[in-house]
Order: structure tokens, then C-alpha cells, then sequence
């Protein structure tokens, strides 16, 4: 057998490698990992600020907390110092009715102090050792009873001048001339 060959062989020769693509496929590795690289520490920085502006806004609510506890116990200590010394220098109340009005607005101004102490017990020292989102929890619910001190103290106050009032009224009527 014979295998007619037609004018000229042509033999494969050795495949040919472009090194260039390696080298551009290993530059890009490099740079893609530096930007990963780059891109982690950006995501590790934005953690630590998120959990700085989450401080920043518990401390801020702390302090709203304590502003509002502390004008809520100025409107106690207002209400105790004028309005509880009209009520008990009233002539229509009686002298057995002072010590118990006397009693009920105490009990409520001594409840505010301790309020405050423990506020402030929270605030200075660190044995309760709370964070603190869970200081800002706290101090807010002491500044909702504080709030509802003061709507109880000026139920109390509305309470007795209209017991007052009335005492007033019935006295007029008890005493008035007649005249017919």
C-alpha cells in the first residue's frame, strides 16, 4: 500500500503559550485580593462605628432620661412648696386631714429622691455592670414614673383644692343671712 502523498507534509509543530495572559491573570489575583483586603478592613471599620453611633445614642438617651427625670422631680418639689402649703393653710381643712395630706405628698417626694439616687447609682458606678442600651432602658422607665408621680401629685393638689372649694361653698351657705 501506498499512501500517495501530495506535494509537501506539513507536521505539527510545539502548541505556543502567550505568557502575557498568566502574568495578566496573576496581576489581577493580586489586585483582586488587594481590594478584597481593603474592602474587609472598610467593612471592620463601618462595624466599629455602627457600635460607636449605637454608644453615642444610648448615652444621648441617657440624657434625655435624666433631663426629663429631673424637671419632672422640679415640678414635684414646685408643686410641694405652693400648692401644699395653700392647701394646708386652708381654714377648711382639718387639723387631723394635715398630717395624712402631709403623709401622701411625702411619701411621693420621697419616692421621687430615691428614684434619683438609684438614677444616679446607675450612672456613676459600674458594679451593676449594665451596658448601655440597658441603662438607657432603665433610666427611661424611671423618667415614665417620675411622669406618673407628677400626674398623681396634680390629681392629689386638683383633689383637695375641690375639696376645698366645696368646704368654701357649703360654709357660705351655712352661714348666710336670712332674710326674709
Amino acid at each position: 500500500m501506498a499512501i500517495m502523498l501530495s506535494g509537501k507534509a506539513i507536521g505539527q509543530g510545539m502548541p505556543v503559550y502567550d505568557n502575557t495572559n498568566f502574568i495578566s491573570l496573576a496581576k489581577s489575583l493580586i489586585e483582586s485580593a488587594k481590594q478584597t483586603s481593603q474592602l474587609l478592613k472598610t467593612v471592620n471599620f463601618l462595624k466599629d462605628q455602627k457600635e460607636n453611633i449605637e454608644k453615642v445614642h444610648d448615652v444621648v438617651k441617657q440624657l434625655k432620661a435624666v433631663q426629663e427625670l429631673a424637671r419632672n422631680n422640679q415640678i414635684l418639689f414646685e408643686v410641694v412648696r405652693g400648692d401644699l402649703r395653700e392647701i394646708l393653710n386652708s381654714p377648711y381643712i382639718k387639723p387631723e386631714e394635715v398630717t395624712r395630706i402631709s403623709n401622701s405628698f411625702n411619701a411621693i417626694i420621697d419616692n421621687s429622691l430615691a428614684d434619683l439616687d438609684f438614677a444616679e447609682q446607675i450612672l456613676s458606678s459600674d458594679y451593676l455592670r449594665m451596658t448601655d442600651a440597658e441603662r438607657a432602658f432603665v433610666l427611661k422607665e424611671k423618667e415614665l414614673q417620675s411622669k406618673e408621680m407628677v400626674v398623681e401629685i396634680q390629681q392629689k393638689t386638683r383633689r383637695y383644692r375641690d375639696i376645698i372649694s366645696f368646704r368654701e361653698m357649703q360654709d357660705k351657705i351655712n352661714n348666710r343671712e336670712i332674710g326674709y
